[in-house]
């Protein structure tokens, strides 16, 4: 790990005074800035968040632990439902509905896209909605909503009827993803937040294997009802939703600082090892319109789109056309989808095991590059091979390449931005660019180029490279930009401590420590970006 990396900025923060910034630069000698800030009034220093609350008799472990149990099952089991309902259509074709709806191969295919317009376009408001609003009441009415139109799907008879539902389904899953994210930021430090969120995720991989093995068993109702099978995957997967989408205004809990199922002592000690890793916000922080116009305007925002998209094109064409890949290779249908559950399951180990490495040791941006190299070998053999079996082993390699990718890009992303409107509307535009790159990945896989799909192969294969190549520039920006603070360019001037030095004007002027953190986020001089 870079020594400029977050999590040992946090160590020196430790042994220094609240007020003191981890590697601040307020002088040009280094010795002399530490001890000059060391020796600022207390009255610089930020206030201790409930400073009344008596903590001692709070187990941070335990804690961490209850916090675990509280977040983490439910919401992977809601984003299984949701990367289920999405995706369930590529295993409901296998069950005649193209036929039955009488969809030409391009119908299908715009189906498949039209669902990623209405999911990017909503993702940012919905996450500003978030903010707003509690969790507990957006994101469960979200859940309700795409439940009622996943069911709806079940019950379309035409084409135009299909292409309704599938954009009103990406309209209301938009929220889920990118504001669960964000969401989870808000609750962990930066050196936890990788595992949560590939735990998160891993329920999309999980969903894969669940949809193969759900999609086999629902198709014995065949004529039940007079509908057809692909009609009843849609129908009970949709009710299912909706009953979840119920449950969760209990279920889902708030933001930390009024979190019902915490203790004042509890919810302090939440809100402070937050603020504790550089998380000002942590605390509540008002809508500034400025806020949201720092994350468009900033480089790390349009970079991570870049980097975000080069691993979810890729995502979206594996799990909308997994089962028809490996039905192609001379599967039929019912065998084809439980081809995929092993797939998957690894993929599902291979996720965790990535996002508990990266927390651990900080090496984000290697293990983002390495991932992707592994999934480009994976489709590297997929277009060239002629072989089912060599295919086939080529379809875990390119899982296991992209599935840990997404959560590990999506923590790194989180990890550089501070302020929480910031991050809120940063994460919702990666994620947002990343998943609108679904409607082409959608319509790549053509039934003519069956059954081994070069082309299709070809363009997922560059959308890794592209984003492999934006993990290193990413990687290098952010190593060079900790080089700057190292070096005191972008220190700030604090009354009373430095403000001799003229030449730093241009970085801002601010009364105190915890002013410049609050105003600045992670442009902060001390604020150290995780590699």
């Amino acid at each position: 790990m870079s020594s400029a990396d977050p999590e040992k900025a946090q160590t020196s923060a430790a042994t220094r005074p609240a007020g003191s910034p981890a590697a601040s630069t307020y002088s040009s000698d280094e010795k002399g800035r530490a001890s000059q800030v060391e020796r600022v009034d207390d009255a610089l220093e930020p206030p201790l968040y409930n400073a009344h609350v008596d903590i001692s008799g709070v187990d941070e472990r335990k804690l961490m632990r209850k916090i675990d149990f509280y977040l983490v099952p439910w919401l992977s089991f809601l984003y299984l439902l949701s990367f289920l309902d999405r995706t369930s259509i590529g295993n409901a074709k296998l069950y005649h509905m193209t036929t039955d709806l009488h969809l030409t191969d391009k119908e299908y295919l715009l189906a498949l896209t039209i669902f990623f317009f209405s999911y990017a376009v909503f993702e940012v408001p919905s996450n500003v909605f978030l903010k707003r609003l509690r969790p507990s009441v957006w994101l469960s009415l979200l859940m309700l909503l795409w439940g009622v139109m996943m069911t709806m799907q079940g019950l379309v008879h035409n084409y135009g009827e299909l292409l309704g539902m599938r954009w009103l389904l990406g309209m209301f899953e938009a929220g889920l993803f990118p504001g669960v994210n964000y969401y989870l930021s808000c609750w962990y430090k930066r050196s936890e937040f990788g595992i949560r969120a590939a735990l998160f995720f891993s329920a999309a991989t999980v969903s894969g294997a669940f949809g193969g093995l759900l999609a086999a068993a629902i198709s014995k109702m065949d004529g039940v009802g007079g509908k057809p099978a692909w009609a009843w995957i849609f129908i009970l997967e949709g009710l299912v939703t909706v009953v979840a989408g119920v449950l969760s205004f209990w279920i889902i809990q708030d933001f930390p600082d009024t979190a019902k199922f915490l203790s004042e002592a509890e919810r302090t000690v939440v809100v402070r090892r937050l603020q504790s890793d550089d998380q000002f916000s942590a605390a509540g922080e008002s809508l500034k319109w400025h806020y949201i116009w720092r994350s468009l305007l900033d480089w790390k925002t349009w970079v991570g789109m870049l980097l975000y998209m080069g691993a979810d094109g890729p995502l979206y064409a594996f799990s909308l056309f997994l089962p028809s890949i490996i039905n192609q290779l001379g599967y039929t249908a019912t065998p084809a989808n439980l081809l995929t559950v092993p797939v998957y399951a690894v993929a599902c180990v291979v996720t965790c095991v990535v996002g508990f490495i990266a927390d651990r040791h900080g090496c984000r941006g290697y293990l983002t590059m390495l991932c992707l190299s592994v999934g480009a070998v994976g489709y590297i053999i997929l277009i060239v091979s002629r072989n089912a079996a060599l295919s086939y082993v080529a379809v875990y390699l390119a899982a296991c390449g992209i599935y840990p990718t997404i959560p590990n890009i999506i923590a790194w992303v989180s990890n550089n931005v501070e302020g929480s409107y910031k991050r809120s509307v940063s994460l919702a535009m990666v994620i947002s660019f990343g998943n609108i790159n679904g409607a082409v990945s959608s319509n790549v896989y053509r039934a003519k180029d069956a059954p081994w799909y070069t082309l299709g192969h070809g363009i997922v294969l560059m959308y890794i490279g592209i984003g492999l190549v934006t993990s290193v520039v990413y990687w290098f920006l952010l190593r060079r930009e900790n080089a700057r603070r190292e070096r005191g360019e972008r220190d700030e001037i604090i009354k009373g401590v430095n403000e001799h030095r003229s030449e730093l004007q241009r970085n801002g002027v601010y009364a105190s420590v915890a002013e410049a953190k609050q105003d600045k986020g992670d442009e902060w001089s001390g604020y150290r970006y995780t590699l």
